[in-house]
């Protein structure tokens, strides 16, 4: 069976019913257009789905978790629980980029570690959830995976990972992080940048992305994942 099928029905206590709705849910535009002789079908309407499906459940739990907070304080949070980073972050947490396809071009350009595709994966994951399963249980996954420990969320996706991997080891004292370009790929206007993290001059991690900042983060977000 498909393996993230496999996942949801483990971690959620279900049996998923339509299973080509998670196989659209995981089928970027990029991957659709290659393969147009399949009529394939991409995720954006999931995606589409999702998001309003994801936004009521949000204010209904701000709502009801913050009753004197005033209406433009509920949507500061709301918008940052929803935002790319957030979404990005709880799509990684579920392994999203082990089952995304995508074309061979972004598959090249780093697909697979830029937020915007994954929080739109994890929207149309939550389109396909609803219409298989049901508002109910949309709710209980969200409550579980971003609204239970929401508060911390709210820290965690206002620092960036070079930011957290400092905090978190300076906790063991003094340590010295660098980062050093290992190797970079691609045509002048498209370069592609492979970053080193060592800490006290031991590599422990790298990185790609489209810009040697990507790739530091990257280079952390990875450092961090070998510590948890």
């Amino acid at each position: 069976m498909n393996p993230l099928i496999n996942n949801l029905n483990s971690k959620l206590a279900i049996t998923i019913r339509q299973v080509k709705l998670f196989d659209q849910a995981m089928q970027h535009t990029s991957f659709v257009n290659e393969h147009r002789r399949r009529k394939l079908a991409s995720n954006e309407r999931l995606e589409f789905l999702g998001d309003a499906v994801l936004e009521i459940i949000v204010s209904e739990f701000l709502y009801q978790q913050y009753p004197n907070l005033a209406e433009g304080e509920l949507s500061r949070m709301r918008a940052q629980l929803v935002r790319e980073p957030s979404l990005a972050r709880l799509a990684r947490q579920l392994n999203l980029p082990d089952y995304l396809k995508l074309g061979r071009g972004e598959l090249k350009s780093g697909g697979l570690e830029r937020d915007s595709i994954l929080s739109d994966a994890l929207e149309a994951l939550l389109g396909a959830l609803y219409l298989d399963q049901g508002l109910e249980v949309v709710r209980d996954f969200l409550y579980r995976e971003l609204l239970k420990d929401h508060v911390n969320w709210l820290k965690l996706i206002n620092k960036d990972y070079k930011t957290l991997l400092q905090e978190r080891l300076q906790q063991q004292g003094a340590v010295l992080i660098e980062y050093h370009e290992l190797a970079k790929s691609g045509p002048a206007h498209h370069q592609q940048f492979t970053m080193g993290l060592y800490i006290n001059q031991e590599l422990v991690a790298e990185g790609t992305g489209l810009s040697k900042k990507k790739a530091e983060m990257a280079a952390a977000q990875a450092a961090l994942a070998k510590l948890d």
